[in-house]
């Protein structure tokens, strides 16, 4: 029974124990992974529908990283740091984490929940065609696209603190979790939310 116990109770990379992590958005409860692994290694398996939520939520932030230089469609930095290599940005995304570890003393896992919580818009807006006329329409965002557009802007927020300035990608991404899971304005991540939804409350 012991040996069970210790079997499931396994942290990621062998630094941070997921089971202590908890997601108080009961929206974005079924869509955040927190299923344990020794090591986050899909290979990419997740082509299936709602394949994203069977990716472990760190992981998903590393995928992020890997294009941080997109801005809408079109790939307009190019980040020498970040490269399209496994171990570098998983390296990049523990190494913040670390960071975040020592700064707040706490399971680092849980202030990036947190700061998805934070940064996940609940409202957007789509364009709806009426009449030969195109109008902005407020909607509600889906729990998967609101997870997603939080770690986009949190590896934007990382990206913009690090480029062309004297802090790493390390550093900003650090900076930008502990900003988002304080609800901080100054967190990107936090300004493109409101942003987000400020537009959708005049489009209603």
């Amino acid at each position: 029974m012991s040996e069970q116990k210790t079997i499931q109770n396994f942290k990621i990379f062998d630094l941070y124990d997921l089971s202590e992590v908890s997601v108080s958005d009961l929206g974005l409860k079924p869509v955040i992974n927190l299923q344990p692994k020794l090591i986050l290694k899909s290979h990419g398996r997740n082509v299936q529908k709602m394949g994203q939520t069977k990716v472990n939520v760190v992981e998903r932030l590393m995928n992020k990283l890997a294009v941080a230089g997109h801005r809408g469609k079109k790939h307009k930095i190019e980040l020498g740091r970040i490269t399209g290599k496994y171990t570098k940005n998983m390296g990049i995304i523990l190494e913040a984490l670390k960071l975040v570890h020592e700064k707040t003393k706490q399971n680092p896992v849980q202030i990036l929940v947190k700061a998805i919580e934070n940064a996940a818009p609940r409202d957007e807006i789509t364009v709806i065609e009426y009449g030969g006329a195109r109008y902005p329409q407020a909607v509600d965002v889906s729990p998967l696209r609101r997870v997603n557009l939080a770690l986009k802007h949190i590896i934007h927020g990382a990206s913009d603190k690090a480029f062309n300035k004297k802090k790493t990608i390390v550093q900003g991404l650090a900076e930008e979790i502990i900003l988002a899971s304080e609800n901080n304005g100054e967190s990107f991540a936090i300004r493109k939310r409101n942003e987000a939804e400020k537009q959708a409350d005049s489009a209603r």
